[in-house]
């Protein structure tokens, strides 16, 4: 049985070409072949049997292009995007859903026993979702291709700094999927469509929304092009001339964005450019297992740390005494204090706080509080500078819900071999369908506790 490569040909790659096997998966999901100097191909999977020719050299290892799957693994399934292969969003639309999970929970075994030198107490069943249609947040490039006479817009290419050219995306939810090429015929006729080399998508319950980064003030007349595009496609829009404080709707504001969580009654607003987990079914999954795992009681009280609008948060102070949540990013923080209020939890305090330094008590009067538990969502660099506040805090249980498995790995070796702290049960979340990205989360229980049980 032969697969061809979409892209591959000529005589040159054909005379240039080497029939090897797949020996595994790189953690950025390409394929990795040993023959002579390892060799990393993009689309080729574990076991297969392939044709390809090496790109690009390097000290330690070789690029190599795929040509041909000579011998498929039965785990290949045809990928069903149109755009595969060139828009580097997705990477692993070839492989299954299953396996993808399985790559992934494996890539989070490896990065614990390697780095970390722990293992759970149990293994978490992976939280999946929908794999089509559950972006709702993305950031597309945009950019006027003088050779084509249009604006193209989509993710990067796979293996160029260039935009891709899409007509939809299969991973954006809907509306925002299908709205590609619409939005890049609509760039195409403003007189500042090299101007314009950004878009933020947000989609909300109740709205979706495009921030169009723009470099140059549009006149009159593109204003009302774009507000004709707004007004047939039903999506707001929104300029930025400048920072993120320069974000301004075109047009009436509306009511705000938000998204509900039906399980804990809470709704959350948020503006078009804030952080929000990327899917929307995921994330409520995630809350749950969040409070299934602390089992916060009538008496807890719980620190979220990274907190950002409330995700979490106001989620625990519907079941917990009280909830702290500190975030570094002031208009978070307002944010959550304003969903707070909107959802009449008057349980939870939020406060402002550089976690990027050791935090200290005369200038965090969260820190004088007591915590049974305690929740981290840091970004991808983790949360080193705050592992030793966690441990002195002494909680009972500390979850940990990491974008990041090296990072992850690092500081769960910090909080089990210095501070005494047990790794409970840790698992993978699919946050982000055919990509590499792995998300996941870690329960440990307190030295305290631990003794206590012993």
């Amino acid at each position: 049985m032969s697969v061809a490569a979409s892209g591959a040909g000529g005589a040159a790659a054909v005379a240039a070409a080497e029939s090897v096997t797949v020996d595994g998966l790189t953690h950025e999901g390409e394929g990795v072949v040993h023959a002579g100097k390892t060799v990393f191909v993009a689309g080729a999977l574990p076991g297969e049997r392939i044709r390809m020719r090496r790109t690009r050299r390097h000290r330690q290892h070789d690029d190599g292009e795929l040509l041909e799957v000579l011998e498929p693994s039965p785990l290949r399934v045809t990928p069903r995007c149109v755009h595969y292969g060139l828009c580097g969003g997705c990477l692993l639309q070839h492989l299954s859903p299953a396996a993808q999970l399985a790559a992934k929970q494996q890539e989070l075994k490896d990065n614990l026993e390697r780095v970390a030198k722990v293992t759970p107490g149990r293994w978490l069943a992976p939280l999946a979702g929908p794999a089509w249609g559950y972006r709702r947040r993305a950031r597309l490039g945009a950019k006027f291709v003088r050779k084509k006479g249009q604006v193209v817009v989509g993710f990067r290419e796979r293996a160029a700094p260039y935009v891709a050219q899409l007509a939809n995306c299969e991973v954006l939810q809907k509306p925002a999927g299908d709205l590609i090429a619409p939005l890049a015929q609509m760039l195409t006729g403003l007189t500042i469509r090299e101007h314009v080399p950004q878009i933020e998508v947000a989609v909300a319950d109740n709205a979706t929304a495009l921030v169009l980064r723009v470099l140059k003030t549009p006149p009159d007349a593109d204003l009302e092009r774009l507000a004709a595009f707004a007004a047939t496609h039903g999506v707001r829009l929104y300029l930025q001339p400048g920072g993120l404080d320069s974000v301004r709707p075109l047009g009436p504001a509306g009511e705000p964005l938000h998204y509900r969580l039906p399980r804990f009654d809470v709704e959350l607003q948020f503006e078009p450019t804030d952080f929000v987990q990327v899917n929307g079914a995921i994330n409520e999954a995630l809350v749950a297992r969040a409070l299934e795992l602390l089992e916060p009681e009538g008496s807890s009280r719980v620190l979220d740390l990274f907190c950002g609008l409330g995700n979490f948060s106001l989620a625990l102070a519907r079941h917990a005494a009280h909830v702290t949540g500190v975030e570094g990013e002031g208009a978070l923080i307002e944010r959550a204090r304003g969903n707070a209020r909107r959802n009449g939890i008057a349980n939870a305090e939020f406060h402002t706080g550089n976690l990027a330094v050791p935090p200290a008590t005369d200038s965090c009067p969260w820190l004088r509080q007591s915590y049974s538990h305690v929740l981290l969502d840091p970004p991808r660099t983790g949360a080193r500078e705050v592992l030793a506040t966690v441990a002195a805090l002494a909680p009972r249980r500390v979850l940990y819900i990491s974008c990041h498995p090296g990072s992850l790995a690092r500081d769960l070796g910090v909080l089990v071999h210095e501070h005494g702290f047990t790794l409970d049960a840790a698992g993978v979340v699919d946050m982000f369908p055919h990509t590499a990205h792995v998300e996941s989360l870690a329960l440990l229980s307190g030295a305290a506790r631990t003794a206590a049980r012993a």
